[in-house]
């Protein structure tokens, strides 16, 4: 830990002095979104290849976020820019004075006859052609472009070789090389300082595979930096590849971007030289390949390359890349009559684990989507030609679309009804129009000349590098992805997909082997590994996980039933009474005249249910609408706050629209708030309409204050915290965060407060304000005093947000508790909780049960974590949720910790089962969703110490 932190204030002081020397600051590429960051090195002076100059193995390899400054505007990706306009990219630290110098990208003929780029700047004829891949780039191109902001050797190199002092004749240039050469994203330290050991005892030790493979390599395998330097200099990284490629023989397998190359191999003598001839020339040039350090294991470089090779051996698959991950179109599945296709795929990662490289591998598919924009845009001007441009907006604003052209994905923000494909743009220092360009340059002929365009934005990382132009596209060239509502909401349409890609373990298992043979038995893979001096393993990792003991729920008159192995305790709820049963005084069913029998008869069997759980339901009032239309409902609700002041509203909906849910929500919710419960007609009609009436009558009981269950938590003093952000659908660019925090020893009361930001804005103060409130009610509620013990799980956090929160988020909370709590002491852990994981656990073939856990092997060595399976499903494989404890004062140990947090997976109201995540996690996203999708506002306080969302 102290070593880890060393290096990291070494880093950070060098790049504090170098970018301070000239007064120039170090420009990032992006932000880092999951593992990486992205760009492309080359250096200045780009000048145009001559034909037959390609690079070597132009392969799709990853997505790349960060992008260059664009001006002027965008068509389809293509950015109309004047002539020798330089883009910024990394910066690359090679003058004398240590001036930062903008880069360029030469763009190959074998760029153009693959047709992989991705926003190609185009300018006049004779200048440079320069290009930034978004998402498809070379996997030499790639290896500056994995996570290098500042082109810097990382802190952990150690020198091996002559040192730059000792060569005698080295320039300023040479002599700077000495500083770190590669500055990416410093893999973040996060297990609490102290801790020697992260794993709990407590439970069955089992055996289990993992979908990991290890990677062995032979005995002191090493992984070499070298700088390579040519004379006379050469300013056009294709043709250094091309010169360094003609000695590969003697070289063996290595990866090179121009400047730095990585190999498993110790050259000598060191440097060595070699020769090649220039292809433009044939003139003779002297290469210099000098060592520069060896790049150990615990070091971020390690695994960006075992991460590009293997990217280079799916490329020997066949297989294509679609954003980021590879599907295999070969064996694509078609819905002809859902007009969709299913590509199987395939999600893979190396990453230094407890004690070795492992790769995760899972299988994935692609929903592709025949359709169009275009279809969706003529579908709405066939129904509705007056109102067609509004309602093709509202449909389409915020998908996401892919162009094939140039197998790339575009968010739609905008659609521009002024331009089509007959408008024109400067191309080539002449004017042509979007149609003519897309004829000459992809052989595509556009039918309709008179469709608007749509537009997308930059994103926010985007922006703060200077672009700010939109990026116009044709619709008709744009087929629409994922699923839409009207799909999703097709019963048959979403159970053939599931049919198709929900596997079971055992068929998950196979396709994983299936995979790795792949890999194993192709030949140019296995020369490409055993260049590097590497081989993979065969079978599926094996590990010990522990299944924790079956929980107790305790029930009404402290009646404890066992969840049992399956975490399901349905049966015992219907039979008994409920923990805390508040008393409903009065209560109103809003219906429409012609669904009031149903209702009627719904509402019997609602009362039955509820006295048999020891809830009491008096009969209600009745207000029986005209019709169902928006403002009928309105006035219905407000009529009976009027006249009957009831505790709770129950409203019956003809349909699902959302915009009528939206209307009574907000009603609800935030001008006179009082808890509702709305249900569908289809519901009220339901064959197990008996099981119906039980849970609508839990949810009427905790809207209200109730609680139907809980489990034994022996902790003294303490609350526990739920954080999620859901996105706005309504507000473009707003985000959702919702807390919600406990209130009392059995986990029955909650606390909850809704918070707006813009999206991609830091959360810290909103954060730390809303736990402030939640400690103000808990005081409140628990007679003055102040919980001992705070748990916050903090879900909505992605990989490359996980700094910030650790080196700010919980430093800003820390500093307010310490203020409301002054000189007392408090204890407080910080839990990051992750549901979209690749990880997926087998036990003895099937799923493991509720309640496994997994804390060593597949976990990371820089954090406490652990994984663990909490719910059961009775299709598919089950996925288990990762928990990372970033700051840990609670003196709890690991195995407490695990044990709590399957406690709180017991007592989400809403399922008489166990949940993904700790309840308080699931309420704050139920929270979220509904104020993201229907409300839109802040809900009034009133309702804040009450699950109503539910």
């Amino acid at each position: 830990m102290i070593q880890v932190e060393v290096l990291e204030r070494e880093r950070r002081e060098y790049l504090y002095k170098t970018s301070k020397m000239e007064h120039e600051e170090l420009q990032p590429l992006g932000r880092a979104r999951g593992r990486t960051r992205c760009g492309i090195l080359s250096s200045p002076g780009t000048q145009k290849l001559q034909s037959g100059v390609q690079e070597e193995n132009s392969k799709p390899l990853g997505k790349c976020r960060g992008r260059a400054k664009r001006p002027d505007v965008l068509v389809h990706g293509i950015p109309v820019r004047q002539p020798h306009h330089t883009v910024t990219g990394i910066p690359l630290l090679t003058s004398p004075t240590m001036k930062v110098a903008a880069l360029k990208y030469t763009k190959t003929d074998r760029d153009e006859e693959k047709e992989m780029e991705l926003e190609p700047t185009k300018v006049n004829e004779g200048d440079a052609h320069t290009s930034i891949f978004a998402r498809s780039f070379k996997v030499e191109k790639g290896l500056a472009a994995m996570g290098i902001d500042d082109v810097k050797i990382s802190p952990k190199v150690q020198m091996c070789g002559k040192s730059m002092e000792q060569v005698g004749d080295a320039s300023e240039h040479e002599k700077m090389q000495k500083g770190p050469s590669w500055a990416v994203e410093p893999i973040v330290w996060t297990k609490p300082k102290g801790m020697v050991d992260k794993k709990g005892t407590t439970g069955q030790v089992v055996s289990l595979h993992a979908n990991y493979f290890k990677l062995p390599t032979v005995t002191n395998w090493q992984l070499y930096q070298y700088r390579v330097d040519f004379q006379p200099e050469e300013d056009r990284n294709a043709i250094k590849k091309k010169m360094v490629r003609d000695n590969k023989e003697k070289l063996g397998g290595y990866l090179f971007d121009g400047s730095v190359l990585f190999t498993s191999q110790k050259y000598h003598p060191d440097p060595m030289v070699i020769f090649s001839n220039r292809p433009s020339d044939g003139a003779k040039v002297l290469i210099t390949i000098r060592g520069v350090g060896i790049v150990t294991c615990g070091d971020y470089h390690y695994v960006h390359i075992f991460n590009l090779l293997m990217r280079r051996c799916l490329d020997n698959l066949n297989l294509q890349l679609v954003g980021r991950h590879y599907f295999d179109s070969s064996a694509r599945i078609t819905l002809n009559k859902h007009q969709l296709e299913i590509w199987p795929g395939y999600v893979t990662s190396i990453r230094q684990h407890e004690s070795e490289m492992l790769l995760c591998t899972e299988i994935t598919h692609k929903v592709m989507r025949k359709d169009t924009a275009y279809n969706l845009l003529r579908t709405f001007y066939n129904s509705d030609p007056s109102d067609y441009q509004r309602l093709f907006k509202h449909e389409i604003l915020g998908s996401i679309v892919l162009t094939d052209y140039n197998n790339r994905t575009y968010r739609v923000d905008d659609v521009d009804f002024s331009v089509n494909p007959s408008s024109t743009f400067e191309w080539n220092g002449k004017k042509a129009s979007y149609a003519e360009y897309f004829f000459k340059k992809y052989d595509l002929k556009i039918s309709d000349g008179s469709q608007p365009m749509l537009v997308s934005m930059p994103k926010q990382h985007e922006r703060q590098r200077g672009r700010d132009t939109p990026i116009y596209l044709v619709p008709e060239l744009c087929r629409m992805t994922g699923l839409s509502e009207q799909m999703r909401t097709n019963f048959p349409l979403m159970r053939d997909l599931a049919d198709c890609t929900r596997l079971v373990p055992s068929q998950r298992m196979e396709r994983l082997q299936h995979f790795n043979r792949r890999l194993k038995t192709n030949n140019v893979i296995s020369e490409e590994l055993k260049s590097w001096n590497m081989e993979m393993s065969d079978r599926l990792m094996t590990l010990s996980g522990r299944i924790m003991p079956h929980e107790k729920i305790i029930l009404g008159t402290q009646v404890k039933c066992d969840a049992g192995p399956l975490s399901d305790w349905t049966r015992e709820l219907r039979s008994h009474a409920m923990l805390v049963s508040q008393e409903v005084t009065s209560w109103v069913v809003i219906v429409p005249r012609h669904l009031s029998k149903p209702a009627r008869e719904f509402e019997s069997m609602l009362r039955r249910a509820a006295y048999s759980m020891e809830l009491r339901l008096p009969i209600p009032t009745y207000k029986e609408l005209p019709d169902d239309r928006l403002a009928t409902y309105v006035q219905g609700i407000e009529s009976a706050l009027l006249s009957c002041n009831p505790k709770l509203i129950f409203v019956v909906l003809p349909n699902n629209r959302l915009d009528r849910y939206s209307v009574i929500k907000k009603k609800c919710c935030v001008d006179c708030p009082v808890p509702t419960q709305l249900i569908l007609h289809k519901t009220l009609i339901n064959k197990n309409v008996k099981s119906v009436a039980s849970k609508v009558a839990i949810q009427i009981n905790c809207k209200i204050g109730g609680a139907p269950w809980t489990v034994e938590i022996p902790l003294q003093g303490l609350m526990v915290v739920g954080y999620d952000v859901y996105h706005d659908s309504l507000q473009q660019g707003m985000s959702i965060g919702a807390l919600v925090a406990s209130l009392d020893k059995p986990m029955s009361r909650y606390f909850s407060a809704i918070s707006f930001h813009r999206t991609g804005e830091e959360l810290s103060n909103e954060l730390s304000v809303n736990i402030c409130k939640a400690l103000q009610k808990y005081r409140e509620y628990n007679h003055g005093y102040l919980p001992q013990r705070i748990v916050l799980y903090r879900d909505g956090v992605g990989e490359g947000q996980i700094p910030y929160v650790y080196e700010h988020e919980v430093a800003i909370l820390k500093a307010r508790l310490a203020k409301i709590y002054g000189e007392n002491e408090y204890k407080l852990g910080f839990i990051i909780v992750t549901k979209r994981i690749n990880t997926r656990l087998f036990y003895n073939g099937n799923n493991p049960p509720p309640g496994t856990v997994v804390d060593d092997v597949i976990t990371l060595p820089e954090r406490f974590d652990f994984f663990l399976v909490s719910q059961s499903v009775r299709q598919g494989t089950v996925s288990p949720t990762s928990y990372n404890v970033i700051s840990d004062n609670l003196e709890l140990g690991p195995d407490k910790i695990q044990r709590l947090t399957y406690k709180l997976t017991h007592l989400y109201f809403n399922w008489s089962g166990t949940v993904r995540v700790p309840a308080p996690c699931q309420y704050a996203h139920k929270l979220a969703y509904l104020v993201g999708q229907a409300i839109h506002k802040v809900p009034s306080t009133q309702l804040e110490d009450t699950l109503y969302f539910l």
